[in-house]
């Protein structure tokens, strides 16, 4: 049936070709063709589908009935073929045989089914009107203006002719505005994809219903009006076919709204431009055409277009594309309130999903050195290509910044995705940011408690080798002094006695000084446990120290971090502060390590003054703690380190 069409089509175009304008020649065969056309693809993969069927019949109507009879009726006019002005009657009345095909598009429209039986009078109203009609029409003396020889050859003019016009015509026009009904009823009640599928038609469907009267209206007064119809009928077929195949690639939305306000947007400046022009003209005393005119009314419309589209786009998309206007106004205002304070970058996520009205939104960061995806809480995540879902990339300055992930039906929607994207690239870029530099932080904290392991470690390795090497080396040697004194006898002077006497006391202070340092770099009390050592710590002080610690047990590291703490804050109050009394704390509270170094001394102690209450901080910070210093000038220091100590 489409090689069909498609050949009646070309000897339509091949007859008619020369003998009528060029645009009605082609412009209403690629609408046929366009039918035609349709309704294969619509067939071919929904055999059973009703609506491609009509476009189909619809275009061999056409064909076989207007544009073939059409042509030979011009070429018999020309070179005096025979039935010429049969083959014009023909075309010239063919059209009322569409009615019935088109309302039954309308009834049937998206799935091929009717909404309601009872709709089926409709189509019986207008199949009987335009039987009424068509014997009318084409009798009527009226229709012999359009043959090429001024005359309907087959004209009669009698009551019965005018009686039939008067009632079938009613019912003819009646029963095609009545079809209009249950589609727009669908588009109502729909929801989802069949919404999209009737929304994209009802708006074709609507243009051709504004073109086609007033193209039929000014057919004869106007002829350039004429292609109009052509591409009216045409969009009709073509909105249709993409309704039911290939909806999800247009956001319907998106178009109605633009073909409204650039519609409006046209008409407001045409009529800026005849008005600014009349105005200049009458003013200076100029004709309409001159220069002056026309170059003022030009600024006049240059200056007026943006502003003019804007406010007209917004003032369209309230009313006829209000889920559009509502999220990029959400969108706006998320914006507003970050800049302003009241919202953090990592809610973009969370915009998008109210915005779109869709939960299964993830809005996906690339990091520019690693190249790892993670979310908006900075965790990796796995970035599926394959998963079926749909991405769209963030982009800010022409930097990829990540992608948005989400459903299929989401696709339907890209451009408002984009446009909602483009809004908040800036919240994006500022999330990006700051997971860069809570990675880079934690990396330099990661980075921070290794060195400190390590460096325990090392003076536990130092600790071990001063015990088991250098020690138990002065202990055999004095061992063997000993042994030597003792083998020498009484007979030996007292000198030699003095002698070593004098060198075993001198390797047991060395043998009490190693052991010191060895205890020094790590104690070893800790070995009992942070109270032991700190009440150790106490009784070498040289001023009075009260200890309240507990017999709990912490992790090594914590407990090697706080005696230290402990320590320096010790040594600063004796070396520092000029205190009379310290007092020393260590207690758990809930998931955490409290020590406490208070002192009555003078005060003034800070931070950044000092390279030990720094160093304090630093490793603090590598354990995942915070260190507060409290140092009012003559109110004492306080000295308080917090340690995570979960276990």
């Amino acid at each position: 049936m489409l090689t069909a069409t498609v050949a009646i089509e070309l000897a339509a175009v091949t007859l008619s070709w020369g003998l009528e304008p060029t645009y009605d020649t082609v412009m209403y065969a690629v609408a046929t063709v366009t039918l035609a056309i349709v309704g294969a693809l619509i067939v071919s993969r929904h055999p059973g589908h009703w609506i491609g069927w009509l476009f189909y019949a619809s275009a061999l109507s056409n064909g076989l009935t207007t544009d073939l009879p059409q042509g030979w009726g011009l070429r018999a006019a020309a070179h005096g073929w025979p039935a010429g002005p049969f083959a014009e009657w023909i075309a010239l009345s063919s059209w009322v045989a569409g009615g019935p095909l088109i309302v039954l598009i309308f009834l049937l429209f998206p799935d091929g089914h009717l909404s309601r039986r009872g709709w089926r009078a409709v189509a019986w109203v207008n199949v009987v009107g335009a039987a009424m009609v068509l014997p009318a029409w084409a009798l009527s003396p009226q229709l012999g203006k359009d043959f090429v020889g001024g005359r309907n050859p087959y004209a009669v003019d009698s009551a019965p002719i005018g009686l039939l016009m008067a009632v079938g015509m009613p019912l003819f026009l009646g029963s095609l505005v009545a079809a209009i009904v249950p589609l727009v009823q669908r588009l109502r009640r729909s929801t989802g994809v069949e919404r999209l599928q009737l929304r994209l038609f009802a708006f074709a469907s609507m243009c051709a219903a504004v073109v086609l009267p007033v193209s039929a209206v000014l057919w004869n007064v106007a002829p350039i009006v004429r292609p109009l119809a052509a591409l009216a009928t045409t969009a009709m077929p073509v909105a249709a076919g993409v309704a039911i195949l290939r909806y999800r690639l247009y956001d319907v939305d998106l178009v109605i709204s633009r073909t409204i306000a650039y519609g409006a947007l046209t008409a407001f400046l045409a009529a800026t431009y005849l008005a600014t022009a009349m105005v200049i003209g009458a003013t200076l005393g100029l004709g309409l055409g001159s220069s002056w005119a026309t170059a003022g009314a030009t600024l006049a419309v240059a200056g007026a277009f943006r502003p003019v589209r804007n406010r007209l786009q917004d003032a369209v998309d309230r009313r006829f594309n209000r889920a559009r206007f509502d999220a990029l106004r959400q969108m706006t205002g998320f914006l507003d309130d970050l800049g302003a304070g009241r919202a953090v970058p990592e809610h973009v996520e969370q915009v998008l999903r109210k915005a779109l009205g869709v939960d299964e939104i993830d809005v996906l960061l690339l990091l520019p050195d690693s190249g790892l995806a993670v979310d908006l809480t900075g965790a990796p995540v796995a970035d599926n290509v394959g998963d079926g879902r749909e991405r769209w990339p963030i982009r800010h300055g022409g930097t990829t910044l990540g992608s948005v992930v989400g459903p299929p039906d989401l696709a339907e929607r890209r451009s408002l995705v984009a446009k909602l994207l483009d809004a908040g690239a800036l919240a994006v870029l500022i999330a990006r940011l700051r997971i860069e530099l809570r990675r880079q932080l934690d990396e330099v904290a990661a980075s921070r408690a290794r060195i400190v392991v390590a460096a325990d470690d090392e003076r536990r390795r130092i600790e071990r080798d001063l015990h088991d090497g250098a020690q138990q080396r002065l202990v055999s040697i004095g061992l063997a002094l000993r042994h030597a004194q003792h083998a020498l006898g009484p007979a030996v002077n007292d000198d030699v006695t003095s002698t070593l006497d004098g060198a075993v006391a001198e390797i047991t202070v060395a043998i009490d000084e190693l052991r010191e340092l060895a205890q020094g770099l790590r104690p070893a009390q800790l070995e009992a446990g942070l109270g032991p050592a700190l009440r150790e710590l106490a009784r070498r002080a040289p001023l009075p120290v009260e200890v309240d610690a507990g017999p709990g047990r912490f992790p090594t590291d914590v407990e090697t971090a706080a005696y230290f703490i402990a320590c320096e804050g010790l040594t600063n109050a004796v070396k520092h502060a000029r205190a009379s009394r310290v007092v020393l704390r260590a207690e758990r509270r809930d998931d955490t390590l409290v020590v406490s170094v208070v002192d009555d001394g003078i005060g003034g102690a800070s931070a950044r003054k000092g390279t030990g209450l720094t160093g304090l901080s630093d490793r603090v910070a590598a354990q995942g703690g915070r260190l507060r210093i409290d140092s009012g000038q003559g109110h004492g220091t306080t000295l308080v380190a917090e340690f995570p100590c979960a276990s």
